[in-house]
């Protein structure tokens, strides 16, 4: 069996944080706002698989009231995903994931992300798709308020 899902994850520009997308720490002037490490791509990825299984939001499962989870590396959230929806019976397929943001330029970036994506999602990297664009300075990313990301992913039955 094949499940689809679909991830939107958005993040405000704050100063005094890192930024870090798909698990690389990029050099700017900006951070992200968030509970965890605010790591707007591995959110929507991590969302796209939770929805592809049904399993609701990373909210539910990684609420942003709960001490254990201030600060945390979204890379570790994103494992705790794919192991539960190996207790589910389902393994990651693959995924697409779009970064938004006017600023910094993520080109050189781009190909650590899917690689970091890969390993935690224990697929090989050819079926993670990471790709980053800009909003031609509308909205809030081409107004340098923040950065959002959108994933879509399949997720298959091991059964």
């Amino acid at each position: 069996m094949l499940r689809i899902g679909h991830g939107y994850d958005v993040h405000k520009f704050a100063k005094d944080r890192r930024l870090i997308l798909g698990g690389v720490e990029i050099e700017y002037s900006l951070g992200l706002l968030g509970h965890s490490d605010a790591d707007v791509l591995l959110h929507a990825v991590s969302d796209a698989l939770l929805g592809a299984a049904g399993l609701g939001d990373i909210g539910k499962h990684f609420p942003d009231t709960a001490a254990e989870f201030e600060g945390i590396d979204s890379r570790i959230l994103l494992r705790r995903v794919v192991a539960l929806l190996d207790e589910k019976g389902y393994a990651v397929g693959n995924v697409d994931a779009t970064v938004i943001a006017q600023k910094p330029k993520l080109a050189p970036h781009i190909s650590k992300m899917a690689e970091n994506i890969a390993a935690d999602c224990r697929v090989d990297a050819g079926f993670i798709n990471v790709k980053a664009t800009t909003e031609e300075g509308l909205g809030f990313t081409g107004e340098l308020l923040g950065i959002a990301a959108h994933a879509v992913c399949t997720v298959v039955s091991k059964q």
